[in-house]
């Protein structure tokens, strides 16, 4: 949507003659040579001027004060097709935007849109193999933008073992040509090998993930988030101040919890990228 809008130093006029479709006939004044050409500028990009599409009290159409002179030099200007979306338009003559200049709104619909799903991009869920040294060496890169984007998943966790993964990399490395190629060339090859191998044995998942990061998650954070759930209900169906302090109590708890599973974890991964 386009909205032209400021002080365009001319007279509109309360007269429509000759632009019926720019002007709607509810003005100030009488136009003068700088208004015929604000109104063919306005006519030939096709848009209306919103100040004239209501009827209002003379005190509503004056945007410019200086002691005894009055006129409206302030106008709002939209394309022709929005013209329905404008409900009001009004002068608040107790504000000065500028000086002698009165403060110009106007009042628009929109139609609310929201768009409830993201694009999203294949990224192998490594983190889910039960070899420790693979989940080790890819899991930063596999939660890198983890909170921004909803991705399509590789069901990495559907393995019972890793030698079925190693057996098929292994033989792809074998058939691919590596004679010539720089060290990022190199690279690019062995990660494509590594992600066809991953898809080829766990395919893909048809949609976003359901839940949070969990690569922190265990029996103890459940517990505690599990509690605070229920607290919570207790606390919604009763609604006393006994239940309150129960819930807030069993939340701060699960905060703290939550906060130490994620340094504990952390942790664990920085000493094993150290030790490989």
């Amino acid at each position: 949507m386009v909205v032209f809008a400021g002080d365009m130093n001319g007279h509109i006029g309360s007269s429509n003659v000759g632009y019926y479709g720019t002007h709607c006939g509810f003005g100030y004044g009488s136009r003068n040579t700088d208004g015929s050409r604000i109104l063919e500028f306005v006519d030939g990009l096709n848009l209306v001027i919103c100040n004239t599409l209501f009827t209002k009290h003379e005190a509503k159409l004056v945007t410019y004060v200086a002691g005894p002179v009055k006129s409206t030099v302030d106008y709002i200007m939209v394309q022709q097709e929005d013209k329905a979306k404008v409900r009001n338009m009004k002068i608040i003559s107790s504000e000065e935007c500028v000086p002698k200049h009165k403060l110009l709104v106007m009042d628009m619909w929109f139609k609310a849109t929201k768009s409830w799903r993201r694009t999203f991009e294949p990224l192998v869920r490594v983190w889910k193999l039960k070899h420790k040294l693979l989940v080790m060496d890819m899991w930063f890169k596999a939660t890198k933008s983890w909170r921004r984007t909803f991705e399509p998943l590789v069901r990495v966790w559907k393995l019972k073992t890793c030698e079925e993964y190693r057996c098929m990399v292994g033989d792809k490395v074998e058939e691919a040509k590596w004679k010539g190629l720089c060290v990022n060339d190199r690279w690019q090859q062995m990660k494509g090998i590594m992600m066809e191998s991953a898809q080829d044995i766990c395919g893909m998942t048809k949609g976003p993930r359901r839940h949070k990061e969990t690569w922190w998650w265990n029996e103890e954070v459940a517990e505690a988030v599990r509690e605070k759930k229920i607290k919570y209900g207790k606390w919604t169906k009763e609604n006393t101040k006994e239940a309150r302090m129960e819930y807030k109590k069993s939340r701060k708890n699960a905060k703290r919890v939550i906060s130490s599973a994620k340094k504990k974890k952390q942790k664990e991964c920085a000493n094993d990228l150290n030790d490989s």
